[in-house]
């Protein structure tokens, strides 16, 4: 009997987890999105090939004006170290929600490694340096340079490498919470610089917040 309970167990855990699934991809196909990849890889574009301090200078103070309230202030806008998949950048969060993050990443030396492989589409549009990318199931790389834009789809997985100085917008949609395990694991089992993952919480905390205190004050709550 305890063996019949234990798939039946099992079978319920099973069939609450296939139905959550669904839910989420109905949820996440039907549901209105405050950005679009092309929006923003045109707008990254306009300000490719510049120093980069500058153009993502004038990338957040046009994302400001296109979305209000929905990019972080200043006072919270932080680098923070990313080590993931044997490689290691710096990002700067803009926007963070359960579907969506805009941020700013690079390196300053030259990395490299595995992209993960995430329940989300992410494109990063170059603003300087180079990026290399080798596709699962392929045997040559391709290189991209300032103004390219390369979309990392649902489920793919890449090897990944950047030149020193190397800076981009990024941006995700999909169920985001599914990205933090790849973008903590190192830091937690490797690094184990547990003053970064602080950081990493903190601002894609403040960036959920200010995303929640904005659809409030939209439907009239606030």
């Amino acid at each position: 009997m305890s063996a019949v309970r234990a798939i039946l167990r099992l079978f319920v855990f099973a069939a609450f987890s296939v139905l959550a699934v669904l839910l989420l991809r109905h949820w996440m196909a039907n549901k209105q999105y405050v950005f679009n990849k092309d929006d923003v890889a045109k707008l990254a574009k306009q300000y490719a090939g510049q120093d980069h301090e500058q153009a993502f200078s004038k990338v957040v103070v046009e994302l400001r004006k296109r979305y209000p309230g929905h990019i972080l202030p200043d006072e919270d806008l932080q680098w923070v170290f990313v080590n993931a998949g044997g490689w290691m950048g710096s990002m700067c969060l803009l926007h963070a929600s359960l579907t969506e993050y805009l941020l700013l990443f690079g390196t300053a030396v030259d990395t490299g490694g595995h992209s993960g492989r995430y329940w989300a589409e992410i494109s990063d549009t170059i603003i300087s340096g180079t990026f290399r990318q080798w596709k699962e199931g392929t045997t040559k790389s391709e290189i991209y340079y300032p103004g390219d834009t390369i979309v990392h789809g649902v489920g793919e997985a890449t090897s990944v490498q950047w030149s020193a100085g190397t800076w981009m917008v990024e941006y995700g949609r999909g169920f985001i919470p599914s990205t933090l395990g790849f973008a903590l694991a190192d830091t937690l089992f490797s690094t184990q610089d547990f003053l970064t993952m602080f950081y990493t919480v903190h601002v894609y905390v403040k960036g959920m917040l200010l995303e929640a205190g904005t659809l409030l004050t939209d439907a009239g709550i606030f």
